[in-house]
């Protein structure tokens, strides 16, 4: 197990969207009714609503509205019209770009990204174009001052696929699709909490961009993640630290 550099180019896009305090609690809200839906109001038997209610308590959402949209999805009221949507397509650079959306309008939210891709020098593809770029993972963060052997161990044990150590210090366990949810409860189980935990597509090739090309591709990613209906944006774009430091 070793670590890639293209993992601090993931990070670096998550910051920046969870940066976007004014659309967290609506993602959250959509994935808490959406995934209540589908498997029940109970976080105990439904570990996508767990990891949801998780997320939701992390960004400090108070229990009344998570209650509500648990129990809106649990009731199915209203939510028969919402659905999951996946969107692919290129960015400048020849850079993958995976856009995920919740929606109770599909010709709005197509129309929206297909805007997004066009104004910014990208093109939106059709089902599979991107796709295959990469790979539905699961990663799971913990910060600076974890024992790393300790938790290599651990992780090693409960059949992880990767841990990555960053330059900061911090450390991120990445898992099967399928084998998430038993990773992350054996970390916890060996008294390891991570400080997040998510399920996220990860790009299997990548494509390095020079200071112009990251510039045009970080205006399309934050205008996509700007979008109501977008849920989480993924790219295979690789920038160069030297680079990153020009960005600001």
């Amino acid at each position: 197990m070793a670590g890639h550099s293209k993992w601090a180019n993931i990070k670096h896009r998550k910051e920046r969207q969870d940066a976007k305090k004014g659309k967290i609690f609506t993602k959250w809200i959509r994935e808490l009714t959406v995934a209540a839906r589908q498997g029940g109001g109970d976080p105990g038997s439904n570990p996508r609503l767990r990891l949801a209610l998780d997320k939701a308590l992390g960004a400090n959402m108070s229990r009344d509205i998570i209650d509500r949209a648990v129990a809106r999805g649990a009731g199915a009221a209203d939510t028969d019209d919402m659905v999951e949507l996946s969107y692919e397509g290129y960015g400048p650079g020849g850079v993958a770009v995976m856009v995920e959306c919740m929606t109770d309008n599909r010709n709005r939210t197509a129309a929206a990204v297909r805007h997004a891709f066009s104004k910014c020098g990208g093109n939106l593809g059709t089902d599979g174009s991107v796709a295959y770029l990469f790979e539905r993972k699961g990663q799971i963060s913990f910060a600076p001052g974890v024992d790393e052997d300790t938790l290599m161990e651990a992780a090693m044990e409960a059949d992880a696929d990767d841990v990555v150590t960053n330059e900061d210090g911090s450390i991120d366990v990445f898992t099967s699709f399928a084998g998430f949810y038993s990773v992350r409860n054996a970390l916890e189980a060996a008294d390891f909490k991570g400080t997040d935990a998510e399920i996220v597509m990860l790009p299997t090739t990548s494509a390095e961009l020079d200071l112009d090309g990251a510039q045009k591709v970080l205006k399309l990613l934050d205008m996509l993640e700007d979008l109501d209906d977008v849920q989480n944006v993924y790219s295979n774009a690789d920038i160069p630290e030297d680079v990153a430091a020009q960005l600001g």
